[in-house]
């Protein structure tokens, strides 16, 4: 809730009638008169001091209004700290006929207009003779922009561009953007709002949203029997987290929580949905503008669905999206999920966008 401005009267002409106000009758106040004169700069700063005390009004209280700065200021008052960006990290493969050096810091990046950078993280070498060597490494810059699928790094930087090759078996992981703005106001709410003591529900949801990469965690106590607790974490994109961000979860959580009990860390499931419609074009639409438009609709209705711990996917709402689409004039034989009927998901899943076919009756 915004706080409504206490000061917005107090402008530079207001204090400055009031300060006229004060100064005895037999002196000349009109305009451009030396009392008139003296008084309206002092006025004019004044008037900018109520500007500044609305907005320590405004700060002093969180909402989603904050600047990210006095944001984490207040954050801090709680102890809490944004997570912040994260390293993507993996294994580099590299093949060359010779002996050679391969020195920590070797650049890697993918063959894109817009690459994405890795460097190694350890001093390795090609054996006599050649063959291939693996190697560990990190993306160069922070951020879920790092994160890169097997196969993606292709191209040797630097010195060694032509001497040796390089490919990446699998997938390198646990890269992570910082903190944003709402989530970090939601962590400061929870600490407030739900106190987390030895080792309760509230404390295990604290220690998983501690992690980068993680917006909410579902924890279920005594899921499998006394003495067990299980977390499903979700990550910042609403979806299942990828295995290093899950690991580095797990291992925060057992340096945090009571050593007792069993504890199970996994990520969310992820279900599906996959939607077809026929679809009447507006003149001039196009069906891929329709289609790409459609499915960003659908990946943010999801998200929010998971945000809200919403577990009712609604036929109308989908129907709804589709036809608020720019290039949509109307549509046909929607069908979400094969069916044409509301779907319930478990309160552990979080809903995807699976396959979205969009067939242009115009």
């Amino acid at each position: 809730m915004a706080i409504d401005s206490r000061y917005a009267n107090e402008t530079k002409d207001a204090i400055l009638d009031r300060m006229k106000a004060e100064v005895p009758d037999d002196f000349d106040k009109r305009e451009s008169s030396h009392v008139h004169d003296m008084l309206s700069p002092p006025s004019i700063e004044l008037a900018k001091a109520y500007i500044a005390l609305d907005q320590v009004l405004t700060y002093a209280f969180l909402s989603e209004n904050t600047p990210r700065e006095y944001l984490e200021l207040k954050a801090a008052e709680r102890g809490v700290e944004p997570t912040p960006a994260t390293k993507a990290i993996g294994e580099l493969t590299f093949s060359g006929d010779d002996a050679e050096d391969i020195p920590e810091g070797t650049r890697v990046s993918t063959d894109e207009d817009d690459p994405i950078y890795a460097v190694t993280t350890e001093d390795a070498a090609i054996p006599d003779g050649g063959g291939e060597e693996t190697v560990s490494a990190e993306a160069e810059e922070a951020g879920d922009a790092g994160n890169a699928s097997s196969g993606e790094f292709t191209l040797v930087r630097g010195n060694l561009s032509d001497v040796l090759s390089v490919t990446n078996a699998t997938a390198f992981e646990g890269g992570a953007d910082e903190e944003s703005d709402d989530s970090l106001l939601s962590r400061t709410f929870e600490r407030v709002r739900e106190p987390a003591t030895s080792g309760n529900v509230y404390h295990y949801e604290q220690w998983a949203k501690e992690v980068s990469g993680i917006e909410e965690a579902i924890v279920e106590p005594v899921w499998d029997g006394p003495g067990t607790v299980r977390v499903v974490l979700i990550s910042d994109e609403m979806r299942a987290p990828d295995q290093t961000t899950i690991d580095n979860a797990e291992e925060h959580i057992e340096e945090q929580r009571p050593f007792f009990g069993e504890l199970t860390v996994v990520g969310v499931e992820e279900f599906e949905v996959d939607v077809t419609a026929d679809v009447e074009l507006t003149e001039g639409g196009s069906l891929s503008e329709a289609q790409t438009e459609f499915e960003a609709a659908l990946t943010d209705h999801f998200a929010e669905l998971a945000r809200d711990e919403d577990t009712t996917i609604r036929y109308a709402q989908i129907g709804t999206l589709l036809f608020e689409t720019d290039d949509t004039l109307d549509y046909s034989n929607l069908t979400v999920d094969g069916g044409t009927s509301n779907i319930s998901i478990n309160s552990d899943q979080v809903a995807i966008v699976g396959t979205v076919t969009l067939n242009d009756v115009t």
